[in-house]
């Protein structure tokens, strides 16, 4: 499971969330858990730190903050909505749902939050991308059908713009996963960014 203790002590969650010299309005916020987090990876390696150096490359004044919490659910990140406001983000990458999967919680309330998630950034003036995730088989078909229907779901019923499985050609993939079969090696996070990439590229504004 994708579950890892995490500090959480106010401004030093996420460093670079609240910098003052920074203008507002030119953030990104990638809202995820280990999988953004960049769980066993240095913090240049995760797939956030990837985007921005290529935002840079291209031209484009943004920051990205990384705000993946090992082991957060779709419930935790509603939690940390407001705290991340504060960073009055552009736009905001939602990569949630993961653990609320392996943990067969409910797809409805995954669904509520999410819904939840993704109003209040889109209220606050942000542009919202949500990335899809899907269940392994043994989880049963009912359950993983389910699971899957819930993104497209939530981002047709918002209008926000959807990336239909954060780790396409990485899931699967020994040679870009680490040894636990979930979390991607480094050169699996290069992926995930160039995939990213193409779904965000539409939200940027130079």
């Amino acid at each position: 499971m994708l579950v890892v203790a995490c500090a959480f002590v106010h401004g030093a969650i996420f460093p670079g969330l609240a910098r003052a010299q920074d203008p507002p309005g030119r953030v990104i916020v990638a809202l995820g858990d280990s999988l953004t987090a960049g769980y066993q990876v240095a913090k240049h390696e995760a797939w956030p730190a990837l985007l921005e150096e290529r935002l840079r490359a291209e031209g484009f004044p943004y920051r990205v903050v990384n705000a993946g919490v090992s082991g957060d659910t779709t419930a935790g990140g509603l939690r940390r909505v407001d705290w991340l406001l504060r960073a009055h983000p552009e736009i905001v990458i939602v990569a949630l749902g993961a653990n609320d999967g392996l943990r067969g919680q409910s797809t409805r309330n995954m669904e509520d939050n999410l819904q939840r998630i993704v109003e209040r950034f889109v209220a606050a003036g942000a542009r919202v991308l949500l990335a899809g995730m899907r269940m392994p088989p043994n989880y049963g078909e009912p359950y993983t059908r389910e699971f899957a229907a819930v993104f497209p779901a939530v981002a047709k019923r918002t209008g926000v713009r959807l990336m239909p499985f954060l780790l396409d050609g990485v899931a699967a993939n020994t040679a870009l996963n680490q040894t636990d079969g979930i979390h991607p090696t480094a050169e699996g996070h290069r992926v995930i960014a160039d995939r990213v990439w193409s779904y965000l590229a539409p939200l940027l504004r130079k």
